[in-house]
């Protein structure tokens, strides 16, 4: 189930967050005048959300390095959409 703050909380009752955070491992999600404000959650947490995506971003790092072909917006985005649009399909 999702714990759900105000971010208040945050000051008030720290110690309860960072309980909910680190030994319990579920992020707390932080409102501010009953709207989504943030989410805290543990380094562990986001690493694990990030790694991929860091992973990801390197490779294409490399790939533009050792190539020279290169690809307008309207070319990346056309793939994109074509892609997300073929995925819907299935």
């Amino acid at each position: 189930m999702l714990n759900i703050r105000p971010v208040s909380d945050l000051r008030n009752k720290y110690p309860e967050i960072e309980k909910a955070v680190l030994k319990d491992g579920e992020p707390v999600f932080l409102t501010k005048n009953g709207y989504g404000s943030m989410v805290v959650m543990s380094l562990k947490q986001y690493a694990e959300l990030t790694d991929d995506i860091e992973i990801k971003l390197d490779e294409a790092d490399y790939a533009a390095e050792i190539s020279d072909e290169r690809y307008t917006a309207d070319e990346v985005f056309g793939r994109l959409r074509r892609h997300i649009h073929e995925r819907k399909a299935l």
